[in-house]
Protein backbone atom coordinates (compact mmCIF):
# COMPACT_ATOMS: atom_id res chain seq x y z
CA UNK A 1 0.00 0.00 0.00
CA UNK A 2 1.37 3.66 -1.23
CA UNK A 3 0.31 5.94 2.26
CA UNK A 4 0.90 9.60 1.75
CA UNK A 5 0.84 11.70 5.17
CA UNK A 6 0.76 15.52 4.94
CA UNK A 7 0.96 17.89 7.73
CA UNK A 8 1.76 21.77 6.03
CA UNK A 9 2.76 23.52 9.48
CA UNK A 10 5.96 25.21 9.84
CA UNK A 11 6.50 24.62 13.33
CA UNK A 12 5.07 22.83 16.46
CA UNK A 13 4.47 19.26 16.82
CA UNK A 14 1.91 18.63 13.50
CA UNK A 15 5.75 18.45 11.34
CA UNK A 16 7.31 16.26 13.45
CA UNK A 17 3.71 13.71 13.72
CA UNK A 18 3.78 13.62 10.11
CA UNK A 19 7.69 12.60 10.14
CA UNK A 20 6.91 9.67 12.77
CA UNK A 21 3.89 8.46 11.12
CA UNK A 22 5.92 8.32 7.89
CA UNK A 23 8.93 6.53 9.47
CA UNK A 24 6.69 4.03 11.37
CA UNK A 25 4.78 3.16 7.98
CA UNK A 26 7.95 2.62 6.29
CA UNK A 27 8.95 0.42 8.71
CA UNK A 28 5.89 -1.81 7.23
CA UNK A 29 6.33 -4.80 4.28
CA UNK A 30 4.20 -4.10 1.64
CA UNK A 31 3.91 -0.35 2.67
CA UNK A 32 5.77 2.60 0.67
CA UNK A 33 5.26 5.90 3.15
CA UNK A 34 5.13 9.15 1.44
CA UNK A 35 5.77 12.21 3.39
CA UNK A 36 4.33 15.91 2.31
CA UNK A 37 5.29 19.13 4.54
CA UNK A 38 5.78 22.37 4.35
CA UNK A 39 9.17 23.87 2.07
CA UNK A 40 10.36 25.57 5.23
CA UNK A 41 9.14 23.11 8.23
CA UNK A 42 11.74 23.55 10.40
CA UNK A 43 11.95 20.17 11.12
CA UNK A 44 13.77 19.82 7.53
CA UNK A 45 16.85 21.82 9.12
CA UNK A 46 17.58 19.66 12.37
CA UNK A 47 19.95 16.39 12.25
CA UNK A 48 18.68 13.05 10.61
CA UNK A 49 16.06 15.38 8.37
CA UNK A 50 12.79 13.38 6.45
CA UNK A 51 12.80 13.31 3.24
CA UNK A 52 10.15 15.81 2.05
CA UNK A 53 8.25 13.75 -1.08
CA UNK A 54 5.79 17.03 -1.92
CA UNK A 55 7.09 20.21 -0.36
CA UNK A 56 4.70 22.56 -0.52
CA UNK A 57 5.12 26.26 -0.67
CA UNK A 58 2.94 27.58 2.46
CA UNK A 59 2.62 31.23 3.39
CA UNK A 60 3.49 33.56 6.56
CA UNK A 61 0.95 36.04 8.20
CA UNK A 62 -2.52 36.49 7.14
CA UNK A 63 -1.30 38.04 3.71
CA UNK A 64 -0.11 35.27 2.18
CA UNK A 65 -2.58 33.10 3.40
CA UNK A 66 -4.97 34.97 1.46
CA UNK A 67 -2.49 34.71 -1.15
CA UNK A 68 -2.58 31.15 -1.06
CA UNK A 69 -6.41 30.65 -1.25
CA UNK A 70 -6.29 33.42 -4.42
CA UNK A 71 -4.25 31.13 -6.22
CA UNK A 72 -6.53 27.45 -4.89
CA UNK A 73 -6.99 26.84 -8.39
CA UNK A 74 -3.41 26.92 -9.99
CA UNK A 75 -2.24 24.68 -6.41
CA UNK A 76 -5.17 22.10 -6.81
CA UNK A 77 -3.88 21.59 -10.27
CA UNK A 78 -0.23 21.56 -9.33
CA UNK A 79 -1.02 18.86 -6.17
CA UNK A 80 -2.76 17.00 -8.55
CA UNK A 81 0.02 16.44 -11.35
CA UNK A 82 2.03 15.43 -8.26
CA UNK A 83 -0.40 13.10 -6.79
CA UNK A 84 -0.64 11.23 -10.18
CA UNK A 85 3.32 10.97 -9.84
CA UNK A 86 3.67 9.58 -6.79
CA UNK A 87 0.56 7.30 -6.82
CA UNK A 88 -0.70 6.98 -3.49
CA UNK A 89 -3.66 4.43 -2.81
CA UNK A 90 -4.32 6.92 0.40
CA UNK A 91 -3.74 9.57 2.31
CA UNK A 92 -3.71 10.64 5.67
CA UNK A 93 -3.85 14.19 7.57
CA UNK A 94 -1.47 14.03 10.87
CA UNK A 95 -2.88 17.21 11.88
CA UNK A 96 -5.47 19.40 10.20
CA UNK A 97 -4.23 23.32 9.17
CA UNK A 98 -5.35 26.42 7.42
CA UNK A 99 -5.09 25.52 3.74
CA UNK A 100 -5.79 21.48 3.99
CA UNK A 101 -8.76 21.79 1.82
CA UNK A 102 -6.60 22.38 -0.98
CA UNK A 103 -5.05 18.73 -0.47
CA UNK A 104 -8.66 17.62 -0.10
CA UNK A 105 -9.33 19.07 -3.19
CA UNK A 106 -7.12 17.51 -4.82
CA UNK A 107 -7.08 13.94 -3.44
CA UNK A 108 -10.80 13.85 -4.55
CA UNK A 109 -9.97 14.85 -8.18
CA UNK A 110 -7.36 12.22 -8.26
CA UNK A 111 -9.87 9.60 -6.75
CA UNK A 112 -7.70 8.88 -3.42
CA UNK A 113 -9.16 8.69 -0.22
CA UNK A 114 -7.46 10.15 3.11
CA UNK A 115 -8.47 10.20 6.85
CA UNK A 116 -7.70 13.03 9.57
CA UNK A 117 -6.07 12.50 12.75
CA UNK A 118 -7.90 14.32 14.70
CA UNK A 119 -6.03 15.84 17.92
CA UNK A 120 -8.99 18.21 19.30
CA UNK A 121 -12.70 18.22 18.73
CA UNK A 122 -13.07 21.54 20.65
CA UNK A 123 -10.86 24.42 21.06
CA UNK A 124 -9.43 24.90 24.17
CA UNK A 125 -9.84 28.03 26.75
CA UNK A 126 -7.39 30.64 26.32
CA UNK A 127 -7.65 29.59 22.53
CA UNK A 128 -8.92 31.71 20.10
CA UNK A 129 -9.67 29.71 16.78
CA UNK A 130 -12.67 29.37 15.32
CA UNK A 131 -11.86 29.97 11.67
CA UNK A 132 -9.52 26.76 12.86
CA UNK A 133 -12.04 24.54 13.99
CA UNK A 134 -14.36 25.75 11.16
CA UNK A 135 -11.74 24.82 9.01
CA UNK A 136 -11.08 21.40 11.11
CA UNK A 137 -15.22 20.20 10.35
CA UNK A 138 -15.13 21.55 6.39
CA UNK A 139 -12.01 19.28 5.98
CA UNK A 140 -13.52 15.97 8.49
CA UNK A 141 -17.24 16.29 6.18
CA UNK A 142 -14.75 15.37 3.21
CA UNK A 143 -12.43 12.84 4.89
CA UNK A 144 -13.19 8.94 4.51
CA UNK A 145 -12.07 8.14 8.01
CA UNK A 146 -10.92 9.76 10.91
CA UNK A 147 -7.86 9.00 13.40
CA UNK A 148 -8.86 9.91 17.21
CA UNK A 149 -6.19 10.01 19.84
CA UNK A 150 -8.47 9.04 22.95
CA UNK A 151 -11.57 8.12 23.55
CA UNK A 152 -12.41 11.33 24.89
CA UNK A 153 -11.73 12.79 21.52
CA UNK A 154 -13.55 10.36 19.65
CA UNK A 155 -16.88 10.64 21.81
CA UNK A 156 -16.86 14.42 21.26
CA UNK A 157 -16.50 13.88 17.78
CA UNK A 158 -19.81 11.52 17.81
CA UNK A 159 -21.42 14.19 20.23
CA UNK A 160 -20.99 17.01 17.87
CA UNK A 161 -22.02 14.55 14.50
CA UNK A 162 -19.03 14.81 12.53
CA UNK A 163 -18.44 11.39 12.58
CA UNK A 164 -21.81 10.90 10.09
CA UNK A 165 -21.09 7.32 9.54
CA UNK A 166 -17.41 7.11 8.73
CA UNK A 167 -15.10 4.86 10.77
CA UNK A 168 -13.48 6.04 13.62
CA UNK A 169 -10.23 4.47 14.42
CA UNK A 170 -8.72 5.75 18.01
CA UNK A 171 -5.00 4.62 18.68
CA UNK A 172 -3.06 5.98 21.56
CA UNK A 173 -0.35 9.10 21.00
CA UNK A 174 3.13 7.49 21.01
CA UNK A 175 5.91 8.78 22.06
CA UNK A 176 8.08 11.03 20.34
CA UNK A 177 11.91 11.36 20.36
CA UNK A 178 13.77 14.27 20.33
CA UNK A 179 17.64 13.98 19.96
CA UNK A 180 19.62 11.36 21.82
CA UNK A 181 18.51 9.85 24.78
CA UNK A 182 19.45 11.63 28.02
CA UNK A 183 21.00 10.55 31.44
CA UNK A 184 18.00 9.26 33.67
CA UNK A 185 16.03 11.46 36.00
CA UNK A 186 17.82 12.65 38.83
CA UNK A 187 21.12 11.64 38.12
CA UNK A 188 22.68 15.12 38.30
CA UNK A 189 22.03 14.68 41.80
CA UNK A 190 20.81 18.27 42.48
CA UNK A 191 17.21 20.05 43.73
CA UNK A 192 14.46 18.13 41.66
CA UNK A 193 14.29 19.36 38.09
CA UNK A 194 10.36 20.40 37.99
CA UNK A 195 9.41 21.52 33.97
CA UNK A 196 6.10 22.55 32.73
CA UNK A 197 6.20 22.76 28.56
CA UNK A 198 3.92 23.95 25.75
CA UNK A 199 1.68 26.77 24.92
CA UNK A 200 1.29 28.68 27.97
CA UNK A 201 -2.71 28.88 28.03
CA UNK A 202 -5.33 28.78 30.55
CA UNK A 203 -6.62 25.28 30.02
CA UNK A 204 -2.92 23.92 30.76
CA UNK A 205 -3.24 24.74 34.77
CA UNK A 206 -1.02 27.49 35.11
CA UNK A 207 -2.87 29.04 38.09
CA UNK A 208 -3.49 25.16 39.23
CA UNK A 209 0.77 24.70 39.02
CA UNK A 210 1.13 28.00 40.90
CA UNK A 211 -1.05 27.63 43.79
CA UNK A 212 0.56 24.01 44.00
CA UNK A 213 3.98 25.23 44.61
CA UNK A 214 2.68 27.69 47.13
CA UNK A 215 2.74 24.69 48.82
CA UNK A 216 6.04 23.35 48.27
CA UNK A 217 9.29 24.26 50.21
CA UNK A 218 10.95 26.66 48.07
CA UNK A 219 14.43 25.23 48.67
CA UNK A 220 13.28 21.57 47.66
CA UNK A 221 12.43 22.32 43.74
CA UNK A 222 14.07 24.06 40.54
CA UNK A 223 10.98 24.72 38.50
CA UNK A 224 10.97 26.24 34.65
CA UNK A 225 7.85 26.80 32.56
CA UNK A 226 9.23 26.56 29.11
CA UNK A 227 6.94 27.36 26.03
CA UNK A 228 4.88 30.73 24.31
CA UNK A 229 1.82 32.03 25.46
CA UNK A 230 -0.05 35.29 25.88
CA UNK A 231 1.20 37.08 29.34
CA UNK A 232 -1.60 36.55 31.92
CA UNK A 233 -1.82 36.62 36.15
CA UNK A 234 -1.13 33.19 36.44
CA UNK A 235 2.41 33.45 34.28
CA UNK A 236 3.04 36.43 36.68
CA UNK A 237 2.27 34.43 39.13
CA UNK A 238 4.75 31.99 38.89
CA UNK A 239 7.30 34.66 37.38
CA UNK A 240 7.11 35.91 41.14
CA UNK A 241 8.37 32.47 42.59
CA UNK A 242 11.72 32.20 43.70
CA UNK A 243 12.77 29.28 42.23
CA UNK A 244 10.38 29.21 39.23
CA UNK A 245 12.32 30.54 36.05
CA UNK A 246 9.60 31.63 32.93
CA UNK A 247 10.35 31.51 29.68
CA UNK A 248 7.65 32.70 27.47
CA UNK A 249 8.93 32.06 23.98
CA UNK A 250 8.54 30.27 20.91
CA UNK A 251 11.03 26.70 20.90
CA UNK A 252 12.40 26.01 18.42
CA UNK A 253 12.73 22.16 17.23
CA UNK A 254 16.69 22.30 17.81
CA UNK A 255 16.08 23.06 21.96
CA UNK A 256 13.39 20.80 22.61
CA UNK A 257 15.34 17.51 23.38
CA UNK A 258 18.25 19.84 25.68
CA UNK A 259 14.75 21.05 27.45
CA UNK A 260 13.25 17.90 28.25
CA UNK A 261 16.25 16.16 29.35
CA UNK A 262 16.93 18.75 31.82
CA UNK A 263 13.85 18.08 33.58
CA UNK A 264 13.69 15.30 35.96
CA UNK A 265 9.80 15.64 35.98
CA UNK A 266 7.40 16.70 33.25
CA UNK A 267 3.78 17.54 35.10
CA UNK A 268 1.10 18.63 33.19
CA UNK A 269 -1.40 20.09 35.63
CA UNK A 270 -4.44 20.57 32.88
CA UNK A 271 -7.74 21.91 33.49
CA UNK A 272 -8.75 19.79 30.99
CA UNK A 273 -6.87 18.05 27.75
CA UNK A 274 -7.66 15.79 24.65
CA UNK A 275 -3.97 13.95 25.38
CA UNK A 276 -0.64 15.97 25.64
CA UNK A 277 2.36 15.97 22.82
CA UNK A 278 4.48 17.32 25.99
CA UNK A 279 3.94 13.86 27.52
CA UNK A 280 5.03 12.09 24.22
CA UNK A 281 8.17 13.93 23.98
CA UNK A 282 8.82 13.14 27.54
CA UNK A 283 8.20 9.61 27.90
CA UNK A 284 10.40 8.73 25.18
CA UNK A 285 13.02 11.05 26.71
CA UNK A 286 12.36 8.37 29.85
CA UNK A 287 11.11 11.52 31.85
CA UNK A 288 8.76 11.51 35.60
CA UNK A 289 5.49 12.64 33.97
CA UNK A 290 3.28 14.05 36.67
CA UNK A 291 -0.31 15.05 35.13
CA UNK A 292 -4.00 15.65 36.37
CA UNK A 293 -6.91 13.20 35.69
CA UNK A 294 -8.71 15.30 33.47
CA UNK A 295 -9.66 14.29 29.72
CA UNK A 296 -7.77 11.92 27.43
CA UNK A 297 -4.60 11.92 29.70
CA UNK A 298 -5.32 9.34 32.34
CA UNK A 299 -6.25 6.91 28.72
CA UNK A 300 -3.05 8.41 27.20
CA UNK A 301 -0.85 7.71 30.36
CA UNK A 302 -2.36 4.18 31.09
CA UNK A 303 0.02 1.83 31.48
CA UNK A 304 3.08 3.99 31.40
CA UNK A 305 5.67 3.34 34.22
CA UNK A 306 7.01 6.92 34.29
CA UNK A 307 3.57 7.94 34.56
CA UNK A 308 1.89 9.51 38.20
CA UNK A 309 -1.74 10.45 38.23
CA UNK A 310 -3.08 12.91 40.41
CA UNK A 311 -6.60 14.71 40.92
CA UNK A 312 -6.88 18.56 39.82
CA UNK A 313 -6.46 19.80 42.51
CA UNK A 314 -3.01 21.68 44.39
CA UNK A 315 -2.92 19.43 47.53
CA UNK A 316 -3.55 16.26 45.24
CA UNK A 317 -0.45 17.30 42.73
CA UNK A 318 1.31 18.76 45.96
CA UNK A 319 1.19 15.44 47.45
CA UNK A 320 2.08 13.85 44.31
CA UNK A 321 5.03 15.98 43.37
CA UNK A 322 6.49 15.80 47.10
CA UNK A 323 6.44 11.74 47.16
CA UNK A 324 8.47 11.84 43.26
CA UNK A 325 11.02 14.06 44.15
CA UNK A 326 12.05 12.67 48.17
CA UNK A 327 12.18 9.07 46.90
CA UNK A 328 13.98 9.76 43.74
CA UNK A 329 13.02 6.92 42.43
CA UNK A 330 15.30 5.50 39.07
CA UNK A 331 13.60 4.02 36.07
CA UNK A 332 14.27 0.95 34.41
CA UNK A 333 16.29 1.50 31.42
CA UNK A 334 14.10 2.04 28.76
CA UNK A 335 13.91 -0.42 26.01
CA UNK A 336 13.34 0.22 22.30
CA UNK A 337 10.30 1.66 21.70
CA UNK A 338 8.71 0.87 18.80
CA UNK A 339 4.96 2.75 19.40
CA UNK A 340 5.00 4.57 15.98
CA UNK A 341 5.74 0.91 13.95
CA UNK A 342 2.80 -0.25 16.20
CA UNK A 343 0.22 2.70 15.61
CA UNK A 344 1.19 2.72 12.06
CA UNK A 345 0.13 -1.41 11.57
CA UNK A 346 -2.66 -1.10 13.62
CA UNK A 347 -3.85 1.93 11.48
CA UNK A 348 -3.14 0.32 8.15
CA UNK A 349 -4.81 -2.87 9.21
CA UNK A 350 -8.12 -0.26 9.96
CA UNK A 351 -7.73 0.97 6.64
CA UNK A 352 -7.86 -2.34 4.84
CA UNK A 353 -10.83 -3.49 6.62
CA UNK A 354 -12.78 -0.11 6.81
CA UNK A 355 -11.75 2.19 4.45
CA UNK A 356 -13.50 2.07 0.86
CA UNK A 357 -10.26 1.98 -1.03
CA UNK A 358 -9.49 2.50 -4.79
CA UNK A 359 -8.23 -0.68 -6.23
Amino acid sequence: MRVLVWQWGRRGSGPRIAAELASGLGQLPGTIALLSLAEQAEILGVAEAPANDLPMATYGGAAGLFGRLLLAPLVIVTLVRHLRRLRPEVAICAMPGPIDLLMAAALAWAGVPFLVIVHDADSHPGENAPLLMWLQRQLIGRAAGLVALSTHVADRLREKGLVAGKPVIVLRHPPMAFGTLPPPPFDHQGVPRLLLFGRLLAYKGLDLLGETLTLMDPKSLDVRVVGSGPDSKALAALSALSFVTVENRWIAEAEIGDIIGWADVLVLPYREASQSGAAAVALAAGRWVIATRVGGLAEQLAGESLAIMADPDAPSLAAAIRSLCDTRPSPAAPALRTEWKDFARTLVARIETDLPMRR
